[in-house]
């Protein structure tokens, strides 16, 4: 993801096209692997919401923005969305409305 967002951070004429399709590409095969991990599961760590939650939640928040989870991982796409459900991370991801314009390439205005 950061290859992506920094690439962004870069001057047009030195934007490094190669490198943002390989971290495309890696985000693609840790959606793959995510999303045959939640196939059978609400949480990362099984039945319960636990650290390993509050870890994800971050990470794929940003992910989808840079580069989207779609259709093709139903399962990690569910996950993010009981992510954002929580109280405790609606609320974070709330307060940060105002800052979202601050995020390299802009925010999509969703989530």
């Amino acid at each position: 993801m950061q290859k992506i967002v920094g690439d962004r951070l870069r001057d047009a004429n030195r934007r490094d096209a190669q490198g943002v399709e390989e971290a495309r590409a890696m985000l693609d095969t840790c959606y793959a692997w995510l999303d045959a991990r939640m196939a059978d599961r609400e949480w990362a760590a099984g039945g319960c919401f636990t650290l390993a939650d509050c870890a994800a939640a971050p990470a794929l928040f940003y992910a989808d923005w840079v580069h989207p989870i779609g259709d093709a991982f139903r399962s990690v796409a569910a996950y993010r969305a009981r992510l954002l459900a929580r109280p405790s991370v609606k609320q974070a991801v709330d307060d940060a409305r105002p800052f979202r314009a601050l995020f390299p390439g802009g925010a999509p205005d969703r989530d």
